[in-house]
This record gives C-alpha cells, sequence and structure tokens, in this order.
C-alpha cells in the first residue's frame, strides 16, 4: 500500500480489525520510509446482481424486498426470524453463487417457494398466491392438491417398512 504522505510504495501493518459485521477490515499501517502511520480498509467488492422483471425491466437485487415479502407470507405464523433470515441468507447465497449477473424474477419466486415449503406449508401457500397470481379458486385448489400429494409422498418414503 503506498503511502498517503511520502508516496513510499512499502508499509507495514501494525494493526487489523474487522468492523461493519466482518465486512470490512480496518488496517492501521505505518510507511517504512518516514514513518507516519495511516488507515486503509478492505472490503469484498461485488457485482450487483439484477432482477429481471416479467415486463422485461431490471432492478438490483435487494435482499431486503425478498426478506419483507417473506415477512408478509409468514405473518401470524409460528416462524422465527431466524428462520426467515436463514433463509433469505440460503437464497441470497444461490444467487451471488451462480455468478450470473442477471436472475429471473420467476426464479427467485420459485427459489423463495421451495424454501417457505420446507418452513410453513401455509407461509408457501399465501406466498404462492401472491406470486402465481391465482385468478380463481380452482387453480388455488390445483396448488394445494399438489402440496397435499408431495406430503403424502414425502410421509409414505419415511416410513419404515
Amino acid at each position: 500500500m503506498k503511502c498517503m504522505y511520502c508516496g513510499c510504495p512499502e508499509s507495514k501493518v501494525i494493526d487489523s480489525r474487522s468492523t461493519d459485521e466482518g465486512r470490512t477490515i480496518r488496517r492501521r499501517r505505518e510507511c517504512v520510509q518516514c514513518g507516519r502511520r495511516f488507515t486503509t480498509y478492505e472490503t469484498i467488492e461485488t457485482t450487483p446482481v439484477l432482477v429481471v422483471k416479467n415486463g422485461g425491466n431490471r432492478q438490483v437485487f435487494d435482499p431486503n424486498k425478498l426478506k419483507n415479502g417473506i415477512i408478509k407470507a409468514c405473518e401470524k405464523r409460528p416462524v422465527s426470524m431466524s428462520k426467515i433470515d436463514r433463509l433469505v441468507e440460503d437464497i441470497k447465497k444461490q444467487v451471488y453463487n451462480s455468478l450470473e449477473q442477471e436472475i429471473s424474477s420467476k426464479k427467485l419466486g420459485e427459489m423463495v417457494m421451495e424454501g417457505l415449503k420446507e418452513i410453513d406449508e401455509v407461509a408457501y401457500v399465501r406466498y404462492a398466491s401472491v406470486y402465481r397470481q391465482f385468478t380463481d379458486i380452482s387453480s388455488f385448489m390445483e396448488e394445494l392438491e399438489t402440496l397435499m400429494h408431495e406430503n403424502k409422498t414425502k410421509q409414505n418414503q419415511q416410513k419404515p417398512e
């Protein structure tokens, strides 16, 4: 790191501390030439991921919007905030680990529904009803029947023979 006072390209790190909930490292440095001290900050560089909406417009992926939608689906349900945070964190990891610069809102919605299905089925149905824009009772019933069929299959697989 170049010294900000004399321009010397060499400095030594005297102290390192984690800040900003572990996302940034603050380093206290000392120039080997002039002996003056200065502070640098090291952060992870992230490339923004864009969410491609159904209409074709794009917006920056915002985990807080995702979390708010999940919270609404889980309202008045016995779902802890730690489970919601874990789901949001899992989805965030999937999005950033895909190394894609764009993700469709449809794929994002499917990720949320898969996670909610494991956490709370009522929250899953609530989210699905908004996400899939059920227009009538029959489309709603189809989703419930699919969920019930998956539950029966899961229960049959867990039964010892």
